[in-house]
C-alpha cells in the first residue's frame, strides 16, 4: 500500500484537478466545488488525526475505515472488502472454505443470521435463519464490519471460534463453541421419491446450472431411464450467488427467447435484459419451487421467472426480498469493492425489492402452523433502500398466496418424510401426475 505521504500526494492532484476552474463569482456551487470543498475537509482531519492523535495511527487501517464509514451510508449489501476478505469471496463463489457456513446481514446496531449453509458447523449447532450474533470470540459485534466479522468467522479447518447467539424465546445470549472446518458447498445435491426428483439448490456458484442438470440425468437414471414424472426444486435457505447461474438454471425449465430477468440500474450500461435459449430445456414434466425467508437474490430470480411464464407452481414461505444487483470491482491493492448497481425486474416487471416473491400456495414449515414467523428479511435491514416507484412495479401483477383448503392427498412414499413443505411438494406433484389436477404449462408470453 502506498506510504500516508504518497497518498496524500493523490490527494492533493486530486484536489487540483477538482477545483474551480474560472475565478470566484457570485454563482451556484457546482458538484465538482463541493466535492473539492469535503475532500479538502477530510485532507484536514486526516492531517489532525496523524499529527495530533493521542497514539500513532495504523495508515492502513486509518484509510480502510475512512472507505467503509462512506460505504456505511449505503445500502446493506454495498461493502469494501480489505484483501483477506476478498480472496475469501472468491472462495466462497468457488465453492469451498474454512469457516463455520454462516452468512450474516446487518440488523439495527448488529447482525443476524440470513443463511447457515447445511452440514457446517453452524447449523449442526442449531444456528438459525434470524438468531442475531451478538458477539464473536467474548467481543461484540456492534461496531464491526461485516466484512470483519466474516474474516473472524474464517479460518483454518480445527481451530476453534467462540459464538455468542440471541435468538427469540431465549432468556439470555448463549456461547457455542464451533470448530471449524472444510466448508465445502456441494451447490445441488437430489434424491428420488416414487419417479419424483427433489433437487436442492443451496447457493448459485460457478457451474451450479451444470451440476443440476448432471444431478437430474443421475435421478432420471436411478429412475431405470425412464422421464420423471415432476420435480421438486428446493431454493430454501439459498441465499443467492451468481446472477448469471440463477439465469442459466432458469433457462433449464423454459422454451427459448422468454425474459428471465431484467435489471434496471442509473447507467444505461446496467440495464439489461437476460432471456432464455432454445436448447437442452428440460421436459414439460410439472414443476414446484419450494421457498422461504432464506431464498434471496439469485434464488428469488429463478423463482419469479418461473412464477411468472407459469411453467411452475411456488410452494413455501415469502422469501427475503433483495432485489438488488452488485457488481464485484478488484482493486489495486487485491481489495475489492461489491457495489450495488441496479435493480432486477421479474419478467412481468415485479420488483422484489423489499417484497420477495409470494409463493402460489402458502406452505408452513410444520404441520398445524398457521401464522407466518417472524423472519428476517430486507425490509428490517438498515439502510435498506426501497423498491424503485414506477410504471412498471406499480403495474406489475399482484400474487396473493393461497392456502390448500385441503392438503394434497397423502401418498405412501412421503409419509416418513419430517420435513413438512417437502412432503406437501411431493404430495401436490404425485396428485398432478396421477390426474387430481392439471399440469402446468409453460407460456410463450412475454411482458
Amino acid at each position: 500500500m502506498r506510504s500516508l505521504h504518497s497518498w496524500r500526494a493523490a490527494l492533493a492532484a486530486g484536489l487540483w484537478l477538482l477545483a474551480p476552474m474560472f475565478p470566484a463569482q457570485a454563482r451556484e456551487p457546482s458538484a465538482n466545488t463541493l466535492s473539492y470543498e469535503q475532500l479538502e475537509v477530510f485532507a484536514r482531519v486526516l492531517s489532525y488525526v496523524e499529527n495530533n492523535y493521542v497514539d500513532p495511527v495504523d495508515e492502513r487501517q486509518l484509510m480502510q475505515g475512512a472507505i467503509q464509514g462512506m460505504l456505511g451510508t449505503l445500502d446493506p449489501h454495498t461493502v469494501f472488502m480489505p484483501p483477506e476478505v476478498f480472496k475469501e469471496m472468491k472462495i466462497d463463489t468457488s465453492g469451498e472454505y474454512g469457516g463455520v457456513g454462516l452468512e450474516l446481514a446487518p440488523a439495527g446496531d448488529g447482525f443476524r443470521v440470513s443463511a447457515s449453509i447445511e452440514d457446517t458447523p453452524a447449523s449442526r449447532a442449531g444456528i438459525r435463519v434470524g438468531d442475531e450474533l451478538v458477539a464473536i470470540d467474548g467481543e461484540r459485534t456492534r461496531g464491526l464490519s461485516h466484512a470483519e466479522l466474516m474474516q473472524r468467522m474464517r479460518g483454518p479447518a480445527g481451530k476453534r471460534v467462540l459464538l455468542t447467539i440471541m435468538r427469540e424465546g431465549f432468556s439470555a445470549p448463549r456461547e457455542l463453541a464451533l470448530i471449524r472446518d472444510h466448508v465445502r458447498i456441494i451447490s445441488v445435491e437430489g434424491a428420488l421419491y416414487g419417479g419424483i426428483a427433489h433437487v436442492k439448490v443451496k447457493s448459485f456458484q460457478d457451474r451450479t446450472a451444470f451440476y443440476l442438470r448432471k444431478e437430474l440425468d443421475r435421478l432420471r437414471a436411478q429412475n431405470g431411464d425412464k422421464p420423471l414424472r415432476g420435480v421438486v426444486l428446493d431454493l430454501r435457505n439459498n441465499p443467492g450467488g451468481l446472477l448469471e447461474q440463477a439465469v442459466a438454471v432458469s433457462d433449464l425449465w423454459l422454451p427459448g427467447n422468454l425474459t428471465i430477468v431484467s435489471t434496471r440500474g442509473r447507467n444505461p450500461s446496467q440495464t439489461t435484459e437476460e432471456r432464455s435459449k432454445d436448447r437442452d430445456t428440460e421436459p414439460d414434466y410439472p414443476l414446484v419451487v419450494l421457498v422461504n425467508a432464506g431464498s434471496a437474490s439469485a434464488s428469488e430470480i429463478v423463482a419469479g421467472a418461473l412464477q411468472d411464464h407459469g411453467r411452475a407452481t411456488i410452494l413455501g414461505t415469502q422469501t427475503f426480498g433483495k432485489g438488488s444487483v452488485q457488481t464485484v470491482i478488484e482493486l489495486e491493492d487485491g481489495s475489492g469493492l461489491k457495489l450495488t448497481v441496479a435493480r432486477y425486474y421479474t419478467p412481468k416487471g415485479r420488483s422484489i425489492q423489499e417484497k420477495g416473491i409470494t409463493p402460489d400456495y402458502q406452505v408452513a414449515e410444520s404441520t398445524g402452523e398457521r401464522a407466518a414467523k417472524d423472519e428476517t428479511r430486507e425490509k428490517d435491514l438498515e439502510r435498506h433502500f426501497k423498491a424503485e416507484p414506477g410504471a412498471a412495479a406499480e403495474d406489475a401483477p399482484v400474487v396473493n398466496a393461497k392456502r390448500f383448503t385441503e392438503e394434497p392427498r397423502a401418498w405412501d412414499v412421503t409419509s416418513k418424510l419430517t420435513d413438512h413443505q417437502l412432503q406437501v411438494a411431493l404430495n401436490y406433484l404425485n396428485g398432478l401426475v396421477r390426474g387430481t389436477r392439471p399440469p402446468m404449462k409453460a407460456s410463450s408470453a412475454t411482458p
